[in-house]
């Protein structure tokens, strides 16, 4: 609103003292801030000059004169029509964003209401011969390759719109995003990423899939998200990290939309609509 208010007192005090420019036959121009057509003359008051001067009315270009004169009415109008669309977007926003809760965590943004997220538990796939699920906190960081996933097949939380909104509270100042699940049906889990702990120094790679995503900070702690392309149907997560931390956490979801196979074998049935 004060940045409306700013460029409506600006647009106010730019009119009386605007530069118009008054065309010459010959291609070159007075700087001026008003004119008026006399019988055969033009008088305007010369900005340059500050005073107020004649020229014959056949050395005017009259036609250029008044059409880029309309042309830039035109444009200062259209600048306030965007300035006001955009106030009006950034109200509605803030007036959302108000009605997220104070407790951290991810909220998914519905007709009727913010719908929090529940936040998955994470296990380390550690034993590949007998595939023993251990909890993410704490894994011993002893070199060699981590699997975290989040068990069952499908997210308990099914979003409506292949473009779904989330804010998310930070539990503190690290990074966050939405990735891409990897489904394992046969085994009954979900691949959040993998971990490639390094010999001696124990450093840790992370790697999972990035969804590339619009974000925009409400406040210290709170932000928007939402993907900047449609999401193709699949498991996803809203995620919090610390990279090279071995620290994340996700609340996961799913983008199921009729006629995929998840919702013809049954999926549609384990997950909750968004809202309900």
């Amino acid at each position: 609103m004060l940045r409306l208010i700013i460029l409506i007192l600006l647009l106010a005090v730019s009119v009386p003292a605007a530069r118009i420019k008054l065309y010459l036959t010959d291609g070159n121009y007075h700087l001026v801030r008003e004119y008026e057509v006399l019988a055969d003359r033009v008088r305007f008051y010369s900005i340059e000059r500050s005073q107020w001067e004649e020229i014959p009315l056949d050395l005017v270009d009259l036609e250029r004169t008044r059409r880029e004169a309309a042309e830039e009415e035109q444009r200062r109008k259209q600048e306030t029509q965007e300035w006001q669309r955009e106030e009006a977007a950034e109200r509605a926003m803030r007036a959302e964003a108000a009605s997220v809760p104070d407790e951290k965590g991810v909220y998914l943004v519905t007709e009727e209401r913010m719908l929090r997220l529940p936040r998955a538990e994470l296990k380390a796939l550690t034993d590949k011969k007998k595939e023993i699920l251990k909890v993410i906190t704490p894994v011993p960081m002893i070199a060699g390759k981590r699997t975290v996933v989040v068990e069952g097949p499908y997210a308990e939380v099914r979003v409506q719109s292949a473009t779904p909104e989330f804010y998310i509270r930070l539990h503190q100042l690290e990074r966050f995003g939405i990735i891409r699940l990897t489904p394992k049906p046969g085994k009954g889990y979900r691949i959040v990423e993998t971990w490639h702990v390094a010999p001696v120094t124990n450093v840790i790679f992370e790697e999972h899939k990035d969804v590339p995503v619009f974000k925009w900070q409400v406040d210290n702690y709170l932000y928007k998200l939402w993907p900047k392309e449609p999401l193709e149907p699949g498991e996803y997560a809203v995620a919090e990290f610390s990279p090279g931390e071995a620290n994340i956490m996700v609340w996961d979801f799913g983008w199921w939309p009729e006629g995929t196979p998840a919702v013809s074998a049954g999926g549609k049935k384990k997950h909750k609509k968004r809202g309900k």
